[in-house]
């Protein structure tokens, strides 16, 4: 496994506008701090490397990028070094998840710097969600709202922030509603304006976990982008507009209401500022369209709403005080809530009796003399590797075993009718979590011909100890298939409990779920089967316990590191 905990902040999307992740401070390096994980750089690495080959269809949560051209350095004389085929080369194209480039932060704080980075948990150790506290920010055109919303962001000391905007909510505009735009003579302040039926669905959405594609608007063009921003749940949602308290049914989301009281003249000064440098209208425009329409609807509609507000915010953003003042009451909330998850896994569901969902290999001297090698700490890695081959493709042929059946008739070459068995579905899909679980994908397509693979990229917070969502990809209809989930081994379940909710919030059936490993412990086995009790867990062997650091006692050491050879040099 890896993943780590930081400031969720979703406001940069993939691509610059597309997708986010969560917000990590710049000293936080991930790291892999379980027994199966490995560091980000060669999980990603390793990750880009197969991609190419991988038969995916259609992919959540990845941009797909183009080779590099080649340089424009000298050309080498063809009748030198190698001979070249006749045959052109096939490129390879890969795709990779946008978190993993270096990209400007989001915020520059006064204590901090906040970069996207992964999604710590949004569940607890049940496997249940945590119900997120989610403020909305209302406020007139141009009062200063994201500005409160991201001071809001940067004085929370919490894992992850998600932050949206009602600008991405306008209605998209009939060609009649095109020409009064560009004459400046259609109302984008007025409610019907928005769709606020998409605004409850998306904010339900977030607050139940799960994920949300969140519509891109172009000022310039009035019109909505074809692709859109991906966005989950959070800690905290944090949602901002003009018209944020004018909905009821969105009113009814919302745990604190915050209004942004600003100066009008101050205001005005500041929308033609954007509109003429950011979003390229005329001064004429701005101020037809600011007397005639905005400056109404704050009068009718936004003023009002004021009533609604827990908390009224003068000056916006230069008001340090109410915003350290928010943050607190904001942060008394989540400490009652409770955010904390992996040490709660480490001692949760002791000594109990083994779960029914555990399908435990027999204990066969075959079985321990493999586990002999792979447990030695002197097995070389070349046999480390070979051992470890031979007890992954028991576990996937076990597996395998548990998935529905059908009675079936074929005939012999002597002629003669067998009766015999046939897998009742072809819808399977292997999902391996990265890093260490991407050694039993070729187990199981060698059992399996034509069978697809995802992957998912979890790494720990070194700060927080806390495991961090940082790449998705699968297949978009993966809600239909019968889901192998799997990880090399398991010490307190916090990967594996990551990746089921992740394939839960994609509509995944919990029965659908097979998670398969090498070697468990007595916690993770009882922390997974607690949570999700109808997924099956399949292993050759399961350990008593975890150390202080999260490594499987007696185990086999960090199974990553020792199959692809980054174990750290002792000199």
């Amino acid at each position: 496994m890896t993943t780590g905990n930081s400031l969720w902040t979703q406001v940069q999307q993939e691509e610059e506008s597309t997708e986010v992740m969560s917000g990590r401070f710049k000293q936080d390096p991930p790291s892999s701090a379980s027994s199966d994980s490995g560091g980000e750089d060669s999980a990603v690495s390793q990750m880009k490397e197969d991609e190419a080959n991988m038969d995916m269809g259609e992919n959540e949560e990845t941009q797909p990028t183009t080779p590099r051209p080649p340089s424009a350095g000298p050309q080498q004389n063809p009748t030198q070094g190698a001979v070249r085929s006749p045959r052109s080369r096939r490129q390879r194209t890969t795709s990779q998840s946008q978190t993993t480039r270096i990209r400007e932060p989001i915020l520059r704080g006064r204590r901090r710097t906040i970069y996207t980075a992964g999604r710590p948990p949004w569940y607890d150790c049940q496997g249940q969600l945590i119900e997120p506290f989610v403020i909305g920010v209302c406020g007139g055109s141009a009062s200063g709202k994201t500005t409160v919303a991201r001071k809001i962001i940067e004085e929370l000391d919490v894992p992850w922030v998600t932050l949206l905007s009602l600008d991405s909510f306008y209605k998209v505009l009939t060609e009649k509603h095109h020409e009064e735009a560009a004459r400046n003579e259609y109302n984008f302040d007025h409610p019907d304006a928005f769709d606020f039926e998409l605004v409850v669905k998306t904010l339900g959405r977030l607050r139940e976990g799960k994920k949300v594609e969140v519509p891109i608007y172009n000022f310039v063009t009035h019109r909505r982008e074809t692709k859109t921003k991906t966005m989950y749940g959070a800690n905290v949602i944090i949602f901002e507009g003009i018209l944020a308290f004018y909905s009821p049914e969105v009113l009814k989301l919302l745990d604190m209401k915050v209004f942004v009281d600003t100066d009008s003249d101050e205001r005005l000064v500041r929308r033609l500022r954007r509109d003429i440098a950011d979003r390229g209208r005329e001064l004429d425009g701005v101020l037809k369209q600011y007397f005639k329409f905005v400056k109404p609807a704050f009068d009718y509609y936004i003023a009002p709403s004021m009533v609604h507000a827990d908390i009224i915010v003068p000056r916006g953003g230069e008001n340090e005080v109410a915003i350290n003042l928010i943050a607190q009451n904001v942060m008394t909330q989540l400490q009652q809530r409770g955010f904390k998850l992996r040490e709660k896994l480490a001692h949760a569901n002791l000594g109990i009796v083994r779960p029914n969902s555990l399908h435990l290999l027999p204990s066969t001297p075959q079985i321990r003399g493999l586990h002999t090698f792979i447990r030695n700490k002197d097995t070389p890695r070349d046999e480390f590797i070979f051992y470890s081959k031979r007890l992954i493709r028991l576990v996937i042929e076990h597996a395998l075993a548990m998935l529905p059946f059908t009675d079936v008739i074929v005939e012999t070459p002597q002629g003669v009718p067998y009766e015999g068995k046939r897998i009742a579905t072809e819808k399977i899909c292997g999902v391996s979590i990265l890093r260490a679980g991407e050694t039993m994908e070729n187990a199981l397509c060698e059992v399996l011909k034509d069978v697809r693979i995802g992957k998912i990229l979890i790494q720990t917070n070194l700060d927080t100890g806390e495991p961090e969502l940082y790449y998705l990809r699968l297949p978009k209809d993966i809600k239909d298939y019968h889901i192998f989930l799997m990880d090399a081994t398991v010490a307190t379940g916090a990967a594996a409990i990551m990746a089921i909710r992740v394939l839960l919030d994609h509509e995944v059936p919990e029965d659908h779920i097979s998670l398969c490993s090498l070697l468990m412990t007595e916690q993770g086995v009882h922390n997974i089967a607690y949570a999700f009790p109808k997924v099956r867990i399949v292993t050759t062997a399961v350990d008593p316990c975890v150390n202080e650091k999260f490594y499987i006692v007696p185990g086999i050491g960090n199974f990553g590191d020792r199959y692809f050879g980054t174990e750290p040099s002792d000199q």
